[in-house]
């Protein structure tokens, strides 16, 4: 389903009074619902489906391991990039491609760091910063949330 599509059916959902709607397609389920006036929209479900040839993110700078407290003191310090939108995140632009960027690369601000594919749309993240990439805390495959941290840039 496309933005426009769902922006449409949002426009349905006030003209008609509705409170609740559910629609789904392919198995992703959008649900809007009405409260206090204003559409809210639930996050879109999408099922699980493995990811093939996928390009693996490895961490290998950052552990847990020694740590004691809880897990924000675990992750090294610097300024924390967080997803835009929900969707799939690629580390990669194709499956047998390098990725974007490891743990210790230099980056530049609007450098693209990753790819979240949202509704069929592949939305690139560039960096906000310049530094250097010292976390990528989300793996090539995984579903993220609007506002779930992917990269800390130091």
């Amino acid at each position: 389903m496309e933005v426009d599509q769902i922006i449409k059916l949002m426009e349905a959902v006030s003209k008609n009074g509705l409170t609740e709607m559910s629609y789904e397609e392919n198995g992703a389920i959008l649900k809007l619902k009405k409260s206090n006036g204003k559409i809210q929209m639930q996050p879109l479900q999408v099922p699980n489906m493995p990811v093939m040839n996928a390009v693996p993110v490895v961490n290998t700078e950052v552990s847990a391991a020694g740590f004691e407290g809880n897990e924000a003191d675990a992750q090294p310090s610097g300024n924390h990039m967080s997803s835009p939108l929900v969707g799939t995140f690629y580390a990669a632009p194709s499956p047998d491609a390098e990725p974007f960027v490891k743990v210790g690369d230099t980056v530049k601000k609007g450098q693209v760091l990753g790819i979240v594919e949202a509704m069929k749309l592949m939305n690139e993240i560039e960096s906000e910063f310049d530094g250097i990439v010292k976390a990528i805390l989300v793996e090539n495959g995984e579903l993220i949330e609007y506002g779930q941290d992917m990269f800390i840039i130091g």
